[in-house]
């Protein structure tokens, strides 16, 4: 989720999950997704990688500002946690995610979680995110881990509560855990700037 702290104008990378009035295209290849949304003065480009050898996937988004004046936009990621084989998942959702515990790790700036085993005989399970900037910052990185202070209540993805407040850094044991990372970039007029999500 993008969003313009001068305008307040807020988008979506793709055609989800906010509505949004910018061209969108997404093109599909064997290595990779590419993902475009364009306004006047602000392209939108995200390349979607998932790695043949190791159980990660990166997001690498680039903000081109083709406009006049300095843009200032904040990029926000969102990731549902379960760590757990998606039939249990998908049988006891809300059982399933009572078991996981996030943390967040400031010297290194990713978010972790695991899954607290239930028997001995059960591995461990481990994810983590992080975002690594190419570009100028405006602000500090913000985390949430919480899905429901995120989202917030009577609310969806498409107007969650959390696009133009700060992300709270809740972390722990939370009834639904996410993975939320939100880095601000200064974009000159006529320059790039990128943020590769983990």
């Amino acid at each position: 989720i993008l969003r313009d702290t001068q305008t307040a104008e807020v988008w979506s990378a793709g055609a989800a999950p906010l509505s949004h009035r910018q061209t969108c295209a997404a093109v599909f290849s064997e290595h990779q997704a590419t993902l475009t949304a364009c306004t006047a003065s602000l392209a939108t480009t995200t390349e979607i990688v998932v790695s043949a050898e190791d159980d990660a996937e990166a997001r690498r988004v680039t903000l081109t500002n083709t406009g006049r004046r300095p843009r200032v936009i904040e990029v926000t990621s969102y990731v549902e946690l379960a760590l757990a084989p998606q039939a249990a998942d998908l049988a006891h959702p809300a059982f399933s995610k009572m078991f996981v515990v996030t943390d967040y790790m400031p010297e290194l700036g990713v978010l972790i979680a695991t899954r607290r085993t239930r028997a001995a005989a059960e591995p461990e399970v481990w994810a983590a995110h992080i975002a690594v900037v190419e570009g100028s910052e405006a602000a500090p990185m913000q985390h949430e881990t919480d899905r429901a202070r995120f989202v917030g209540r009577g609310r969806s993805l498409a107007d969650p509560a959390m696009l133009a407040a700060p992300l709270s850094g809740t972390t722990g044991t939370v009834l639904d855990p996410i993975f939320a990372i939100r880095r601000c970039l200064t974009i000159p007029p006529g320059a790039s700037a990128r943020v590769t999500f983990w």
